[in-house]
């Protein structure tokens, strides 16, 4: 059980310092994916930095080993010189057992240590016999020699007789100082003795941390300069880019005459003159394009008022003769009846057409008052019941039984609500028509659900073009003409609402409008889902 508590307590702290690490880094991170001239510096940085110090720790092992093999080379050197004196001076010594070798040893060592060059720096000169234990060793200066003369070089010269060397570190009279401790057996008429030499490495030390401080130093300064270096190249490299970012976004914002500056020759200059040509082919085609459309909306606009006059003479004379069709013969009768549909169909055009021409010119106004939606999805199901009964759908309401009040345009939802259902209606195929009213705090949605042929892929997007139409091969007799869903997405978009689709083949379609509550706030949440809760699953979600 401690151990399952202290797991969990560590779990628990790691978490809260992994959640801090993530709020502390966030800024670095943000900055980090942001700046491509910080991501190219710090990389640099770190390429040098990497790449200086493998070069300069190279150069300061290889200087340090340079100076090591020319100290070997020196101690080599006088060691010989010293063994050939040591060997001279022993040969009045025949026998081991001679009172006066200890002299001799400390003849030696003096004459040696004396010569040496090297006796201000701390040398240390030793000599004695391993094979005679009861002979004293002789050193010069008197000191300690068992951290200079380690077991292993003393074994490779008394047992081994052999030269040998070894760079060690010892204390003498409170100095710790590296020594270079060289060994070498000295023959004689009695067998050999030993001759150490330790020669101080301080000079070979400082020459060496003196090679490590200005390769260090050097790296540093070479890359602080690299850095810079980068910095300056990158924002040279970046500058335009940002540039011309900044010159896009005020591009797209419609400040159609912006350009850059052009400086030069080079490649920016040449990326510079290339944007600015693309901005002005750009700002040739948007006016070109917007001069088109306005002749467009302009040119809709004026048939639709020049076609109204003719259209009421020609409706005048059709009511009349609609109305004395029972007078005659049957075939002018049933003319007579077509030609009523077909000016009913022909100003339900000319109506939508100026509608459209007044959303594009920025015409259209937002009455908005406080409204009650229930009477008016009541009073659209009611207008639409003669519809419906003569294709055999049924419409079924689901509305409140307390008032859902919202600031809106009573005209214009009852125009939408309208097309919705008569649509629905349509395309039902003899099923029933479900039209859904609910509301929250914020927003209220109606919900028109069909049973019908449905939507393929990619048509809820376009149910809402102008002129679209689910089966093109269907007869032009039926349907509406083709704007009532466009006609309705401008109205929702004008309340700052959505009108949006949805369908799948062989489960019909459900079309959902979602309205603020208060006019002018911004929707976050529908109230209703748009996918139908009754919608048949998918032969993969089947478990």
């Amino acid at each position: 059980m401690p151990v399952r508590r202290t797991l969990r307590v560590v779990r628990r702290y790691w978490r809260v310092a992994a959640r801090r690490l993530e709020v502390h880094s966030a800024p670095a991170r943000r900055a980090w994916r942001r700046s491509l001239q910080l991501r190219v510096v710090t990389l640099t940085l770190i390429a040098s930095s990497l790449l200086v110090g493998a070069f300069g720790w190279f150069i300061a092992a290889r200087s340090a080993t340079i100076l090591l093999t020319r100290a070997q080379e020196e101690a080599k050197v006088s060691m010989r010189n010293k063994i050939d004196y040591a060997e001279q001076q022993l040969t009045v010594n025949p026998q081991a057992s001679d009172p006066k070798l200890p002299n001799t040893f400390e003849l030696i060592v003096s004459q040696l240590a004396d010569g040496d060059p090297a006796e201000s720096g701390g040398s240390v000169v030793s000599m004695r016999a391993g094979q005679y234990p009861e002979l004293r060793a002789a050193t010069l200066p008197n000191v300690g020699t068992d951290e200079l003369i380690t077991p292993e070089l003393a074994h490779a010269v008394s047992d081994d007789s052999k030269e040998a060397s070894q760079v060690v570190t010892a204390t003498l009279n409170g100095r710790t100082t590296k020594y270079l401790a060289y060994g070498a057996p000295v023959r004689t008429s009695f067998g050999h003795v030993e001759l150490y030499y330790m020669m101080p490495l301080t000079t070979e030390d400082s020459a060496a941390n003196q090679i490590r401080t200005t390769v260090l130093a050097t790296g540093i300064a070479l890359v602080l300069l690299l850095g810079v270096v980068a910095g300056l190249v990158t924002r040279l490299v970046v500058t335009p880019v940002r540039i011309a970012a900044r010159t896009a976004q005020r591009l797209s914002a419609g400040l159609l005459d912006q350009r850059m500056k052009v400086d030069g020759e080079d490649d920016l200059a040449l990326l510079a003159a290339s944007f600015n040509q693309m901005a002005a082919n750009l700002q040739r085609q948007i006016v070109r394009l917007e001069e088109l459309s306005r002749l467009q909306r302009r040119f809709t606009s004026d048939v639709s008022h020049e076609l109204r006059t003719p259209l009421t003479t020609v409706r005048m004379a059709a009511d009349l003769i609609f109305a004395e069709r029972d007078e005659f013969d049957p075939a002018v009768a049933r003319s007579a009846e077509l030609l009523q549909a077909e000016l009913d169909r022909f100003e339900s055009l000319l109506t939508d057409l100026l509608e459209i021409s007044r959303f594009d010119a920025g015409f259209a106004a937002l009455d908005a008052e406080h409204t009650d939606l229930v009477p008016i999805v009541e009073r659209v199901a009611e207008r639409l019941t003669g519809l419906a009964d003569r294709v055999g759908v049924t419409i079924e309401l689901r509305v409140p039984e307390t008032p859902v009040i919202a600031e809106v345009d009573p005209r214009r939802v009852e125009r939408v609500l309208r097309n919705l259902v008569g649509n629905a209606v349509e395309h039902g195929e003899g099923r029933p028509v479900v039209v859904t009213l609910a509301s929250d705090e914020s927003a209220v949605a109606v919900t028109v659900r069909d049973h019908g042929i449905g939507l393929k892929p990619g048509e809820e997007r376009l149910v809402f073009n102008r002129f679209w139409r689910a089966d093109p091969s269907r007869a032009r007799q039926t349907g509406g003409t083709g704007l009532g869903l466009s006609i309705s997405a401008e109205d929702a978009r004008l309340h700052g609402g959505w009108l949006e689709a949805w369908g799948s083949p062989g489960e019909g379609a459900q079309f959902r409008l979602t309205l603020p509550v208060r006019s002018g706030d911004r929707l976050l949440a529908a109230p209703l889902p748009l996918i139908p809760r009754d919608r048949a699953p998918a032969p993969e979600e089947v478990s």
